[in-house]
């Protein structure tokens, strides 16, 4: 994996949790990969919070004490690390700890990557009315503004229904 991969997957996986998406394939490699157990819901709403506060900084101000406060509760622990043949890297976290502090250590250092100006991974929250979840902007000019083609087309839809009757009003 190289190292923007990695960078880019944990901050796809604090989306996903702060999302509140169901577990997709990645979650589940990564904890299989660093063996890592699901993480019990209600310990990881500890975590949850200053993650979507983190998030939201990033995308919408690019404040720095979120993620900074993020930082000071889930420091990571940095090494190197050599598994699966892909060389050394640096891992945030070690392998088989805890679940919400892995997943807390790891996503921090990940989301400071990212608010540093990391030029591989960018965060933005959905342009649809009334959605507000946040996505990795993987396009290649880093364009994106929905978080899923579902809201792209109801957006496109309602803003073409919205022409045509500014239209026929006239």
């Amino acid at each position: 994996m190289r190292y923007v991969a990695y960078i880019g997957n944990l901050t796809r996986l604090a989306v996903e949790l702060v999302n509140g998406d169901e577990p997709s394939e990645l979650r589940r490699e990564f904890f299989r990969q660093h063996h890592i157990a699901e993480p019990d819901p209600q310990e990881l709403a500890y975590l949850v919070r200053p993650l979507r506060e983190a998030i939201a900084a990033i995308t919408d101000n690019g404040l720095i004490a979120p993620v900074n406060l993020l930082l000071e509760r889930f420091p990571p622990a940095i090494h190197v690390s050599e598994h699966d043949g892909e060389g050394q890297h640096l891992h945030f976290a070690r392998d088989g700890e805890e679940p919400v502090a892995w997943i807390g250590r790891s996503c921090a250092a990940a989301l400071a990557h990212v608010i540093c100006g990391d030029p591989e991974v960018s965060v933005g929250r959905c342009q649809a009315d009334s959605c507000g979840r946040f996505y990795v902007d993987d396009s290649r000019n880093r364009s994106r503004r929905f978080c899923s083609n579902a809201c792209a087309s109801r957006t496109t839809v309602a803003n073409h229904r919205a022409r045509r009757k500014a239209a026929t009003a006239r």
